[in-house]
């Protein structure tokens, strides 16, 4: 008790002998959300403690900038909103940006994408936040290690290894994942239909009705 609100003292004192400085919240509304009645006299005192450091009598803010990051900024405590001089939105990722966060992502990984797949990948996952372009870059990077494990032919690569290969394939020999000597087993590349299979399996997992309340 009371702890809470002495290291929020000493972290804007230390942002005030150190300035210029950032202090950056995330998810600031789980620190100051609305207060009401009910509420733990702990939590209030923390926010009360956040409104006083952030434009108390006696406190200057010149030179440190504080940043707060929220997914419902309608929760925020309307003294709290008052003090943020600037409410910037954040919107969802442009194609271009998409592609790049998939070809970031996804790149450094052995694959047989050309540029123009990354940009046709950009254009089919519209309305993709950024988290949630992640998440299909490691479904896609999952893609080729699962065909190695439901596999039941193998063949023989240029490099002397063992790679997955189709049923009918004639240069492969029937056998499973088990089967292949582990130092010679060699993962076939992330291909361009694993990304789309990947887009097909994540779902957009923000809706036009959070976009409209956001705007």
């Amino acid at each position: 008790m009371g702890e809470s609100e002495r290291l929020i003292k000493q972290l804007f004192n230390m942002a005030r002998d150190r300035k210029p400085s950032i202090i950056f919240i995330d998810e600031i509304d789980s620190l100051c959300g609305s207060r009401s009645e009910g509420e733990n006299d702990s939590a209030r005192r923390i926010k009360t403690e956040f409104l006083v450091q952030m434009q108390g009598v006696g406190n200057s803010m010149d030179g440190v900038l504080v940043l707060g990051a929220t997914n419902v900024p309608w929760e925020l405590d309307q003294a709290m909103r008052r003090r943020f001089q600037k409410r910037i939105y954040i919107s969802l990722p442009e194609a271009a940006a998409r592609s790049g966060i998939l070809k970031n992502k996804g790149g450094k990984t052995k694959n047989s994408l050309t540029d123009e797949d990354w940009v046709t990948l950009g254009n089919a996952s519209e309305g993709y936040s950024g988290s949630d372009m992640a998440i299909v870059v490691n479904e896609a990077l999952m893609m080729p290690v699962r065909r190695c494990q439901t596999a039941k032919r193998f063949k023989r690569t240029p490099a002397g290894g063992m790679t997955p290969t189709f049923p009918s394939d004639p240069e492969g020999q029937d056998m499973t994942l088990m089967d292949v000597v582990p130092a010679e087993l060699e993962c076939p590349p992330v291909s361009m239909d694993d990304f789309m299979s990947a887009l097909s399996r994540i779902r957009p997992s923000v809706c036009d009705k959070d976009i409209e309340d956001h705007v």
